[in-house]
């Protein structure tokens, strides 16, 4: 069968009205499979996002669609009474057996969702004002969903942002160095050992439980075509219990710098300041009113640890061979851990600014 007849085969087993026309490829994800399928309803083309579940990194994927389910209705009712409600969560659509994903001959687990018109998601910030409105839909996200009902929502990828035994995994990389690669990299272990003491600050800090999304890219936020407003959060596979400024880290290490993430030439790594402040404002006017006084005190901080758990990640896979991270050179994952920790040295450098700027703001809590 051709790639093709099955995403038309599959999308058919969804609850649809119509006939399907047509289906091409959509976003610019790494992990799973997505299409944008569309069906003529009445005449006029109706278009969905139908994605097959990688399911070697997604061990559970009905356990991750349980969370999605109870996440996005969660979120539905919440905005139940907003206007243009449609396009401020992501809608599952369910699979004609009843639940909403559908299980096809080989294994593979498929979703579907209603398309979102009328908006757009860039891979790279291009302004302060587009960080700000990033920054203000994940805070947003969060707030909506403090008060989800128990029970506790799964652990999709267990102990994904706890940074102490991200660190056990480098040293145990480090000991065996099955890729003979230690000695390469011996200035990235360097630094690594150097910033050791920080890796438990925030499990140590006594925060609260939130639900997070814990992929907080900058394209993971629909924009408004027209406005330009963060409408709507996507990408919910990593949607699981965590910490808020996880979330919060994760956005200032993905959105401060405009270089790429594998960049070689390190002087183009920068944290840029005025991102960062958009990253805050934005956040704060969504997510201040709930966060506690020790969340808002490690705010600055969470950015740092971030950068560097991501740091020591790539670090580890590229002792290790290369074995999670899609690489495209012998050096890609060292490429990458250097970039992180020349972000990481940027933040440090300005770290009593971001600490003066969070002083002067005048938080609604």
């Amino acid at each position: 069968m051709s790639k093709e007849h099955d995403v038309s085969a599959t999308a058919c087993q969804f609850q649809i009205s119509g006939e399907f026309a047509g289906a091409t490829t959509h976003g610019s994800g790494h992990i799973n499979d997505s299409y944008c399928v569309t069906f003529r309803q009445a005449g006029m083309p109706v278009r969905y996002i139908l994605q097959r579940i990688n399911h070697s990194i997604f061990k559970n994927p009905i356990a991750l669609m349980e969370n999605i389910q109870r996440v996005t209705s969660h979120l539905a009712a919440k905005v139940s009474g907003e206007p243009d409600r449609s396009r401020l969560v992501l809608t599952l659509i369910p699979a004609c057996d009843g639940p909403v994903w559908h299980v096809d001959a080989d294994g593979n687990y498929w979703r579907m969702y209603s398309f979102i018109e009328n908006a757009h998601a860039l891979d790279a910030v291009e302004s302060t004002d587009q960080a700000f409105q990033a920054a203000k839909a994940f805070g947003r996200f969060q707030k909506l969903l403090v008060e989800l009902p128990a029970p506790r929502l799964h652990n999709t990828i267990k102990d994904f942002h706890h940074t102490p035994k991200r660190f056990v995994a480098l040293e145990q990389a480090i000991a065996s160095d099955v890729a003979g690669r230690a000695i390469l990299a011996r200035p990235e272990i360097e630094v690594a050992f150097a910033h050791r003491s920080i890796t438990s600050v925030l499990i140590n800090a006594n925060l609260p439980e939130r639900i997070t999304h814990n992929d907080t890219k900058f394209n993971n936020v629909m924009l408004d075509d027209v406005t330009g407003e963060g409408i709507c959060v996507i990408d919910l596979d990593t949607v699981m219990p965590g910490l808020a400024l996880h979330d919060f880290g994760d956005m200032v290490r993905t959105a401060t710098s405009p270089a790429q993430e594998d960049e070689q030439d390190l002087s183009k790594v920068t944290m840029q300041f005025s991102m960062f402040e958009a990253l805050v404002r934005g956040y704060l006017a969504s997510a201040g009113d709930f966060l506690t006084k020790a969340e808002r005190q490690h705010l600055v901080f969470s950015g740092k640890l971030m950068t560097f758990e991501q740091g020591i990640r790539f670090l580890t896979d590229y002792l290790e061979g290369d074995a999670y991270y899609k690489v495209s050179r012998g050096e890609h994952n060292l490429h990458r851990c250097r970039t992180q920790f020349k972000l990481l040295e940027s933040i440090e450098r300005q770290e009593e600014r971001m600490d003066r700027l969070m002083q002067s703001i005048e938080q609604p809590y």
